[in-house]
């Protein structure tokens, strides 16, 4: 069967910087998926995007779908025909049905006798006339959160679309796609190329659209140009070294069509404003790299990346640093105004601000954190004084002009803003360790203060939230509540801290009375447990070893990770197939033989003197027959197992 090379791009105004990655990967694997459901074998797929365009490049696609046979059984020959040989009913319907003749049918001989069988082959459709639905199908389906429309026209999408590019070969497939008819023009950089251009085949793409059209649609080879470049910029200042966060170097390459980085820089005054205000202005407003020495110290420069290549690259860096001067002295402005008023006389300004309608605001909330803090920071061996001091300290920094602007830096200005009101060192870094971790994978508090405040600060939260009916439901969970879970645990037992977390949600339960149920502790502690098994999955560890030690429910979360790896070493020996193939034998004979039958409690002394045969004590070494009513079978619940001969214990026996 034939092949060709096919191409399909979407031209349209500049596309969400921060999604174009996520959009460029979708409409990829929708195409492939299609092509999978069809039945059309291809080779290598590509992805191309750029900031005004979604293209996917598939090689050695097949010109048609292979042919399909077909076979439909119908009644079977006794039943076909009357004693006369003439077809009945059941065979007449089964024909027209398919729209033939009975003599169409073929007989087909199986163990049950003879029956009547319809064979055909069905032809497959052209690519070219399946690959327009495709499209549609996978540009209907992309995570848009918000479509739009633009002028008369009924079409949505992300951003308004200007063309489509839809090739098979050298062949145009001119089905309509977003209300447009597809062609093989395509559109160069906004002000180097504002023209349009030919693509003469899918080969060509690429090589059209960056010798002529000044555009690298390839992302992955734009984003390799742009870190090389402001690398190599900042190691011309001697032992600089350019920080490249990998989040904002995909939206710069999602910005840029064709990068040039320019290296600016400015006042040394600014230094003095804390590193993480620097950057956040920098990177939040401005998308530029900042700028180290050896030892990690900022430096007054940044990289910046422009969409063209200026006659006069002085004036775009000199363009740059007048932008940035403003955005750097409102951050000194705001830093030096904060420090005026300490973060103890901040903590009044904090009732008025709602937390949650009915759990209060977020000084009855620190007030309660402070209380939890101080029993989680004595259980773990810490100094409660400092944790209830941290707690009530620790949102005082929302209500700075600093974090007001920069909502990104809440916690690390507390941290500041702490130091400079002369604060216990452990109380300032609790202020800024009680949002670790941030996500997955992120570090952790480091100082046991920190550890007690962060545990405490999301407890609160799952209790409370649980005791009012909102936990986390499908998508939904505006309070984070599934990552907090996941950051307590972490906590918990990578800092091996001897907590259980029943007793820790009772105690969070405390703090709100009469305002939540009274079983949101044992409701908020199941939630958690279950969020170990994604925790788990993560690490490689199969979802029956999670299972495993989940029916036991321990709570503490250090003796449930020491089980999760007792019973994955376990799992992991030679012998661990055959015992476990042994207990299910053992289990499925019981079953066969009506399992565990629970009698009524007894209430006359413990008859040792009758004896029959049970399960062996788990105490003792002696022969397997004992009393009943101390003797329990493995399959008895945790409550109920090895317990000491007592008239109260309820007694069973095996049928």
């Amino acid at each position: 069967m034939a092949t060709q090379d096919f191409l399909v791009e979407l031209g349209t105004e500049e596309l969400p910087p921060k999604t174009l990655k996520t959009l460029s990967e979708a409409f990829t694997q929708g195409i492939g998926k299609g092509l999978a459901a069809a039945g059309i074998s291809h080779g290598l797929i590509e992805t191309f995007a750029a900031p005004r365009r979604l293209a996917v490049r598939i090689r050695d696609l097949q010109d048609a779908q292979p042919d399909k046979p077909i076979e439909k059984r119908g009644p079977a020959v006794k039943a076909a025909f009357d004693d006369a040989g003439n077809p009945t009913r059941a065979l007449t319907g089964f024909a027209t049905s398919l729209g033939i003749t009975p003599d169409q049918l073929d007989t087909m001989e199986t163990d049950k006798g003879a029956w009547l069988v319809y064979r055909s082959v069905e032809q497959g459709k052209r690519t070219v006339e399946l690959i327009p639905a495709l499209v549609e199908q996978s540009l209907a389906n992309l995570p848009i959160a918000k479509r739009m429309r633009w002028g008369a026209h009924r079409v949505e999408f992300v951003r308004p679309v200007h063309w489509v590019v839809l090739l098979f070969g050298n062949q145009v497939i001119n089905s309509p796609i977003m209300g447009l008819t597809p062609g093989n023009k395509t559109r160069g950089h906004r002000f180097h190329c504002p023209k349009t251009l030919i693509i003469p085949t899918p080969a060509d793409y690429e090589v059209v659209l960056k010798q002529e059209g000044y555009v690298l649609a390839d992302f992955a080879e734009r984003r390799e140009l742009i870190r090389k470049g402001v690398v190599a910029l900042a190691q011309q200042e001697g032992n600089a070294v350019a920080v490249i966060d990998e989040e904002l170097l995909d939206e710069v390459t999602a910005l840029n069509e064709w990068p040039v980085p320019l290296l600016g820089r400015f006042d040394q005054r600014f230094l003095e404003v804390p590193a993480e205000a620097l950057i956040s202005s920098m990177k939040e407003h401005q998308k530029y790299f900042h700028v180290v020495d050896g030892e990690g110290h900022m430096l007054p420069l940044f990289v910046t990346v422009a969409n063209l290549e200026s006659r006069d690259p002085a004036k775009v860096i000199a363009g740059n640093e007048k932008v940035i001067r403003p955005r750097l002295a409102d951050a000194a402005f705001f830093y030096e105004t904060d420090r005026k008023t300490r973060l103890e006389d901040r903590i009044e300004r904090l009732k008025p601000i709602v937390f949650q309608e009915k759990l209060g605001s977020i000084y009855d909330k620190s007030v309660r954190v402070a209380a939890l803090a101080s029993k989680i920071a004595s259980a773990i061996g810490s100094q409660p004084a400092l944790a209830e001091r941290a707690a009530m300290l620790a949102k005082t920094d929302l209500v700075t002009q600093m974090v007001l602007e920069f909502s990104e830096l809440q916690g690390v200005m507390g941290q500041y803003y702490a130091q400079n009101d002369g604060e216990q060192e452990e109380v300032a870094r609790a202020l800024n360790e009680q949002y670790m971790p941030h996500f997955a994978g992120d570090q952790l508090p480091a100082t046991p203060t920190g550890c007690a405040l962060a545990i405490a600060d999301r407890l609160d939260s799952l209790v409370g939230l649980f005791g009012i009916n909102q936990p986390p439901s499908g998508t939904r969970d505006p309070f984070a509540l599934r990552r907090a879970s996941l950051g307590v645990l972490r906590i918990i037992i990578e800092r091996g801290l001897p907590l259980d977390l029943q007793v820790c949600c009772e105690w969070a339960a405390e703090g709100f009375g009469d305002l939540i149920a009274a079983d949101t502790a044992t409701t908020v502690v199941d939630y958690m447990l279950e969020r170990f098994r994604a925790h788990y999955e993560e690490q490689g560890i199969v979802a029956e070893v999670y299972l495993a030690v989940h029916a036991r429910r321990p709570t503490k979360p250090l003796v449930f990770d020491r089980r999760i790896n007792a019973v994955e070493a376990f799992r992991q020996l030679p012998e661990a197939q055959a015992l476990a193939s042994a207990n299910k034998r053992v289990s499925n004979i019981l079953t066969k033989q009506g399992g565990i039958r629970w009698v009524k409690p007894s209430i006359r002394p413990c008859c040792r003197t009758t004896r029959r045969r049970f399960w062996p004590s788990r105490s003792s070494n002696r022969p397997a027959s004992y009393c009943r009513c101390w003797s329990r079978a493995i399959t008895a619940p945790r409550s109920a197992r090895w317990p000491a001969c007592r008239a109260r214990w309820i007694s069973f026996s095996i049928r």
